[in-house]
């Protein structure tokens, strides 16, 4: 097995006990994380509808930081906004599988400099 399988693999593993613990609801949805090389995505949902009540990316050109921290850091105000005008107060954090460091770690914190509660 390459060393990507297995690091897909463990991330897969950890992602299944992330969500076997959280869910996100109309009042306090889950906000999910998807890390690709190049772009950050962010997603708050409702899993109780299966529902996404808002999203943002750093392709979008609200986005902007020269390193990957400070786009990932402004990309989480950008869906923090968003949560905002859908009258959402606070979300519960689905790092998936991710490790709270670097990219996802901005995206969190930039989601708490918008006034979202995490």
């Amino acid at each position: 097995m390459g060393i990507t399988k297995k690091k897909n693999a463990r991330r897969a593993r950890v992602r299944r006990g992330i969500r076997a613990k959280i869910s996100g609801t109309s009042s306090r949805p889950r906000l999910t994380v998807y890390r690709s090389n190049k772009h950050i995505y962010a997603q708050l949902i409702d899993d109780t509808t299966g529902n996404t009540l808002a999203a943002a990316s750093s392709q979008e050109s609200a986005a902007d930081g020269d390193k990957p921290s400070t786009l990932a850091n402004s990309v989480g105000k950008l869906v923090g906004e968003r949560a905002k005008e859908a009258g959402i107060k606070s979300v519960v954090f689905d790092r998936n599988g991710y490790r709270y460091h670097g990219r996802v770690k901005g995206l969190a914190e930039g989601v708490r400099e918008s006034g979202i509660e995490i």
